[in-house]
């Protein structure tokens, strides 16, 4: 991991993303932008006050082809910065520790962690149909001391990656409603 050093003896246990589904519905708004200017010429003369209007879609201009390829760059930039932040953003379950990776914008990235032997309490959400259909949700860790709380949201399988924490966690340390 470039992100962070593991300590002698730590190893990672799991690395997890947001759920697939998640990032698709993320990616879906940019794919309904990018189509916008290739659908609205077919559905304007649909609606005869509109109908004049349907000229101004004609791409065989140089300004048109220069607002096509600007208003694709804008949708094309939205989708990628939606993939990176998908891609980066990172939550790792190490034999001693969990660390969040987050991607805030293209160059602000934010890394910390929560030793395991200062973990309270995990709890696992899964809230609404789809979410426990296709099985994501999301994790709460509650530290020891500060009031610091670790979320993972939308995470695949929340209640494996809670019994992988609990797993680690040390036994002298280990929270008494395990």
């Amino acid at each position: 991991m470039r992100e962070f050093q593991l300590e002698p003896g730590e190893f990672v246990v799991l690395q997890v993303r947001k759920h697939w589904f998640v990032f698709v519905i993320e990616l879906l708004p940019y794919a309904v932008i990018a189509a916008v200017p290739f659908i609205l010429p077919k559905i304007i003369p649909m609606a005869p006050p509109l109908a004049p209007y349907a000229a101004l879609f004609d791409y065989s201009t140089p300004l048109m082809r220069a607002a096509l390829g600007v208003w694709l760059l804008v949708a094309w930039t939205g989708a990628w910065g939606a993939f990176t932040r998908y891609f980066l953003n990172a939550w790792v379950l190490t034999s001693q520790r969990i660390v969040t990776i987050k991607q805030r914008s293209f160059f602000n990235r934010e890394v910390s962690s929560l030793l395991l032997t200062r973990v309270q309490d995990v709890t696992n959400a899964v809230s609404g149909l789809l979410p426990s259909l296709i099985g994501f949700g999301n994790i709460k860790v509650q530290s020891a001391g500060a009031e610091i709380q670790f979320t993972m949201r939308d995470i695949p399988n929340p209640a494996v990656m809670r019994d992988l924490i609990f797993k680690h966690i040390p036994e002298e340390t280990a929270p008494a409603n395990i």
